[in-house]
């Protein structure tokens, strides 16, 4: 049983993604194209008429498999990848005989003919997503995540750690509760960060975390959280908003002598969750956007893991201002599947 992530099999796609029905609508209709080519020879005309008796055909069995995926997405989900993919074959191959009584002999004239193109069809989108999936995921990916944890700074935990000595005599109470909060830290980035995590957890983290550095950086770091909108139980990859903190810190707080703020807007607009995080721009600190882009690159691609086209992230400078607005789906944590 794995109760933290939504995304149990990342090789088996998503059939109610929308950037992954747009991705198969392409592929297939580019695969009909390439079968009324072969077919045609170099003649135009034959090419769009044996495009369009094929997609005659092809068309009314994609949306229908596509249906049929999408309704039977989340059981799918309950099985290895390998069981998965064998159940769509077969799925596939009832949809095609259930669809040849309806359009037979109209291309292809033959139950195995039709059925064969099909399945093949279906063998190399699964192929595709498998590919797509082992690209973005293991190497690519983790590779990207472990630099990412890298960046909590050895200065970061050096300046926590005297920071707490030095509460220890006068307010050991805050001293211990810092300490609680590193550790939390510390065990989240040390955690398997391809699962799924709530919303309010991170946001939790995210407020440990900005604990930790008003220890140093006293009433310089001032902090707007506007989260009575946010719904909690949201699922979202984890170290997603607390780089981007940092991120705010480093760029925006420490540059400066003068107090600045970081404001935090979470908030659910229909389907979508939006979090849009704010904090001041110091012209002279354009020697640290490079670490700046890589998290942001990071964040990014773990959205498109599990999102898909359904997440966004977009940075810009506005003013004086430097933003970062990310939305993604709203997925709650009762829906998510459980093996």
């Amino acid at each position: 049983m794995n109760p933290n992530s939504i995304n149990q099999n990342l090789m088996l796609p998503n059939f109610r993604n929308t950037g992954i029905l747009l991705r198969i609508l392409l592929i297939v209709n580019l695969l009909c194209l390439l079968a009324a080519f072969v077919k045609s020879g170099s003649s135009w005309e034959g090419l769009m008429r044996e495009w369009a008796e094929i997609s005659a055909v092809s068309q009314p069995l994609l949306l229908a498999s596509l249906l049929v995926f999408a309704l039977l997405n989340d059981w799918l989900r309950s099985f290895s990848y390998f069981m998965a993919a064998t159940l769509l074959v077969l799925v596939e191959a009832l949809l095609a005989f259930a669809m040849h009584g309806l359009v037979a002999f109209l291309v292809y004239g033959s139950l195995f003919r039709y059925g064969v193109f099909s399945l093949l069809t279906l063998a190399f989108l699964l192929w595709y997503f498998s590919l797509r999936s082992r690209a973005l995921s293991p190497a690519l990916t983790e590779a990207r995540l472990q630099a990412l944890q890298a960046r909590i700074r050895p200065h970061f935990l050096f300046n926590t750690i005297n920071a707490v000595l030095s509460l220890i005599r006068s307010d050991p109470v805050r001293a211990e509760t810092a300490l609680e909060d590193l550790a939390d830290l510390f065990r989240v980035l040390m955690a398997d960060n391809r699962k799924l995590t709530t919303l309010s957890k991170e946001v939790e983290l995210c407020r440990e975390y900005l604990d930790l550095e008003k220890l140093r950086l006293g009433e310089r770091l001032q902090v707007e959280w506007h989260i009575d909108k946010m719904p909690g139980d949201a699922m979202i990859p984890p170290l997603v908003l607390q780089p981007l903190l940092e991120n705010a810190v480093y760029h925006g707080i420490e540059p400066s002598s003068s107090p600045g703020i970081i404001s935090i807007h979470i908030y659910r607009r229909r389907s979508e969750i939006h979090a849009v995080l704010r904090n001041p721009y110091s012209p002279g600190t354009a020697g640290r956007h490079e670490g700046n882009k890589m998290a942001l690159e990071n964040i990014r691609e773990r959205l498109s893991l599990h999102f898909d086209a359904e997440a966004g992230l977009k940075a810009e400078l506005i003013g004086n201002i430097f933003q970062v607005h990310i939305t993604f789906p709203y997925i709650q944590e009762m829906s998510r599947h459980v093996r």
